[in-house]
């Protein structure tokens, strides 16, 4: 009774530490060693197989999250590699067949509906593990400046390149505008947007617009 009531409760805590913490199982070893753990526990309770079935959920569950993660992480990659100047393309496009922001969306509810969806999409893959990365590598010494060797933190990296790609598309957009008056409809619009950021709840791109 007491070996199955020991049981229960390694089964509640490799749930909780597979679910929270996945990446920790992704190498082979750490892997290899959770099946053996799971392989000793199940064999307090072979007579109905109840716990064969939660380790095997759990196995199974643990397996797709990696899965997903690992998906994840090769579109971010690719995402990551170096592209052309876009000074360049626009040089060598003509004039007419360069559109601004307010040809493709000139409302500005629209676009920070679309904003806040990307950072949604962003935040939703950032995991309690990120931070922990983070936290594990402070260096006390160096005014808590993250140091160089962390490497499992990319959503976090992700998800801070997105801000300043959108501080660049506003930039840019302003830019590239000739005209005074157009340049200053556009500061305008890009005023209404980060106004309606505001009003959505999303505050990240409203500061990366402002």
């Amino acid at each position: 009774a007491k070996l199955k009531s020991f049981a229960a409760k390694i089964i509640q805590l490799l749930k909780e530490w597979t679910e929270t913490f996945p990446y920790d199982f992704q190498d082979e070893k750490s892997m290899k060693e959770l099946k053996e753990i799971a392989h000793r526990i199940t064999q307090c309770d072979e007579e109905n197989g109840t716990v064969k079935k939660i380790i095997s959920q759990m196995t199974q569950n643990l397996l797709m999250a990696l899965s997903a993660r690992g998906q994840y992480q090769e579109i971010r990659e690719k995402f990551r590699q170096p592209v052309t100047d876009k000074g360049t393309i626009l040089k060598t496009k003509p004039q007419s067949t360069q559109k601004d922001i307010l040809s493709v969306c000139c409302d500005p509810l629209i676009l920070a509906q679309q904003l806040t969806y990307i950072e949604l999409e962003r935040v939703s893959n950032i995991y309690p593990e990120d931070l922990m990365q983070i936290v594990s590598h402070m260096d006390s010494l160096d005014n808590h400046k993250c140091r160089s060797d962390v490497t499992k933190t990319y959503n976090l990296e992700a998800y801070d390149n997105w801000f300043n790609c959108l501080s660049m598309l506003v930039a840019t957009e302003i830019c590239r505008v000739v005209k005074k008056k157009q340049r200053t409809r556009m500061v305008e619009f890009f005023i209404d947007v980060a106004r309606e950021c505001f009003n959505i709840g999303n505050f990240n791109s409203m500061m990366a617009i402002i």
